[in-house]
């Protein structure tokens, strides 16, 4: 019973612990707003400066991961590249050993004085009365975040003490001293210490319960020494399980967090235990308490990292290559690599490497939109996650091309050559906002999913039909601007206006459904939402079109431009609305169900005639024998 109660305390010291150290690092992160976020991904174009800042972030929030995870998010957002993230992550593997020395407070004892005064339980409870007041009597959020700060340092130092507590009795209890030597055995203690910290999911959170285990005596530096070794291992778990999900340089990065532990727990084992073998340092079995701890796992992450750190380069190398970039990834790569600077000073060069560069822009368009309506009739999370991915990617083409674009108009250009930039500029907002239609509907196509939502078939038909619009305006639109086909573009008009009676039509015709009771709610917000999405899609192909039409009378004008192509070119206009209407005719379902009740009821009729034939055909005395 003895037992289970130490148990018991054990654990609650380390839940209390953990919640603290969480609810420290919350409020850390939220007095500090976003300026943690963007002294992240602005102060990192040394190595050195990330090292020092990956550092002083996970000193101040109080967890190595967190910080990763933030990087990981970064990178994967494109904000920063995988190089600056090594240094951060660096850092942040010395930053998190501050927790440490912050635990040692807990075990300052006295019975008078000063030592009094510095006691656990005195820190404890001044900084949770001056949390409260924080927390519960102060307006503003910047208060009660300080609050927090306050309240979590408190229970996590309780949760400490809980700890120490609990396993202060077993500095007498012969098979826990005995269990603890096995641990001198260096691969065991790695073992134990990844194991541990994986569980936890704190690199802080084992050092802490290493430190109150020392304070039983049984722990030496040679048990020590292994498991803080494992320990830097096992808090990549957390770090890795964040990136499931990410693009490729977010699993890059990751793993850079695994490499860094992993290659110092092997080059420090090799190292300190080859040496070990021939000298026998004495100092193996001197006993540890919790400040050795905290030192000797603050100096094993920093040599760890001065080590490794003039590798930087080759780590970069390393992970480039177990994440290996598709032949589409690099053709992304290649796009971004056109848009080189010293090109600006020749504006032919830079305005055809710029065409290159919006024409890869268009296909991963064409091919986002075209994955996410396919989500609609066949999901799958692996093209989800793709075209989530993909939508990314769009958005960085409108940063970088918008970006070099506007370098390029302060330069000296002909007017044939301002007219190409003007149509570049004019028409990258609508292709980023085409991917981010793409996106929403492949959002919806995750929503129905989830929530097994489905359409009636005569909803499954028309969205059908409406998705075959959606889809030729699209490639309409993309084959006229990379070809620079004024004729096509004229086409898109005309099948955008009837994308638009299309998505009317479609909406009173659902409504009608759900007052007859055909279709639920569920089933409605979903289908208003599509509709929307793709009548969006067929506005933004207009509005390319539009530019590159009004662009060529040498004026642009968006408020009068429906009015002036109809103008310019009316009878082709008719021509093309008639075309596309009688192309797409949602009315198709109503007359398959026709024409199926018709072939049935003549099939019925034929049926019917050909039995009274036969009855004709039987001879009389057989028909009265058979009644």
């Amino acid at each position: 019973m003895e037992g289970f109660t130490l148990i018991l305390s054990l654990l609650s010291g380390v839940a209390l612990f953990l919640y603290g150290m969480s609810l420290m690092g919350d409020g850390l992160k939220k007095a500090a707003g976003e300026k943690l976020e963007l002294i992240l991904y602005r102060l990192t174009n040394t190595p050195l400066k990330g090292i020092l800042l990956g550092t002083a972030v996970t000193a101040i929030i109080q967890s190595s991961s967190a910080t990763t995870v933030m990087v990981v998010g970064f990178v994967n957002a494109g904000m920063m590249k995988v190089s600056q993230a090594i240094g951060i992550i660096m850092g942040a593997n010395i930053g998190t050993s501050i927790t440490g020395w912050i635990l040692c407070l807990s075990y300052i004892e006295g019975t008078g004085g000063i030592a009094q005064l510095l006691s656990t339980a005195t820190i404890s409870a001044v900084v949770a009365v001056i949390g409260i007041i924080f927390k519960m009597f102060l307006k503003k959020a910047s208060y009660h975040n300080v609050g927090d700060i306050m309240l979590g340092f408190s229970i996590l130092m309780t949760g400490m003490q809980m700890m120490s507590s609990a396993v202060s009795p077993l500095k007498s209890n012969a098979h826990f001293v005995n269990a603890l030597t096995m641990f001198s055995n260096p691969f065991m203690g790695i073992v134990v210490g990844i194991l541990f910290t994986a569980v936890l999911q704190s690199a802080s959170a084992s050092v802490g319960i290493l430190q109150a285990l020392s304070v039983t005596g049984g722990i030496t530096f040679a048990a020590a020494l292994p498991i803080t070794m494992g320990i830097g291992v096992g808090a990549a778990c957390p770090v890795l399980l964040s990136s499931i999900g990410t693009n490729k340089n977010g699993r890059r990065t990751a793993l850079i967090y695994l490499l860094n532990d992993l290659f110092g727990m092997l080059f420090w084992s090799v190292v300190f235990y080859s040496v070990n073998a021939f000298v026998h340092f004495s100092f193996m079995g001197v006993g540890m308490n919790p400040v050795w701890i905290a030192l000797m796992n603050t100096v094993f992450r920093m040599a760890t990292i001065l080590v490794l750190s003039p590798f930087i380069k080759f780590i970069e190398k390393l992970v480039f290559m177990l994440v290996k970039d598709s032949e589409e990834d690099r053709e992304d790569q290649a796009d971004f690599d056109l848009l080189e600077e010293r090109f600006l000073a020749y504006p032919p060069l830079a305005i055809a490497q710029s065409r290159q560069a919006m024409d890869g822009m268009a296909n991963k368009v064409r091919k986002n939109i075209r994955s996410s309506l396919g989500l609609l009739w066949e999901y799958s999370e692996e093209t989800y996650h793709k075209v989530q991915e993909k939508e990314n990617l769009i958005d960085k083409y409108e940063d970088k091309l918008g970006s070099y674009l506007l370098l390029l108009t302060g330069r000296e250009m002909t007017a044939a050559q301002n007219t190409e930039v003007s149509k570049f500029l004019h028409t990258l907002s609508d292709f980023e906002r085409l991917g981010d239609h793409a996106s929403n509907i492949s959002k919806v196509a995750n929503e129905l999913n989830e929530k097994k939502i489905t359409f009636t078939k005569e909803g499954q038909y028309e969205l059908s039909v409406l998705e075959s619009a959606v889809s030729e305006i699209v490639d309409i639109t993309i084959e006229a601007f990379q070809e620079d086909d004024n004729q096509t573009a004229l086409r898109v008009e005309p099948l955008r206006v009837l994308i638009g009676i299309l998505c009317d039509e479609l909406k009173m015709r659902h409504i009608k459904r759900l007052q007859h009771g055909k279709c639920e709610l569920k089933q409605g917000f979903a289908f208003n939402d599509l509709l929307a999405n793709l009548e969006r899609i067929g506005a933004h192909c207009s509005n390319v079109a539009v530019a590159m039409i009004e662009l060529a009378y040498s004026e642009f004008d968006t408020h009068d431009y429906l009015k002036k192509v109809r103008e310019r070119n009316n009878t082709s206009f008719e021509e093309y609305f008639e075309e596309y209407e009688e192309k797409y005719d949602i009315n198709g379902y109503k007359k398959i169900k026709k024409s199926k009740k018709e072939d049935d009821a003549a099939k019925s009729k034929k049926n019917k005639e050909d039995v009274k034939i036969k009855k004709q055909g039987v001879p009389e005395r057989k028909q009265k024998k058979r009644k």
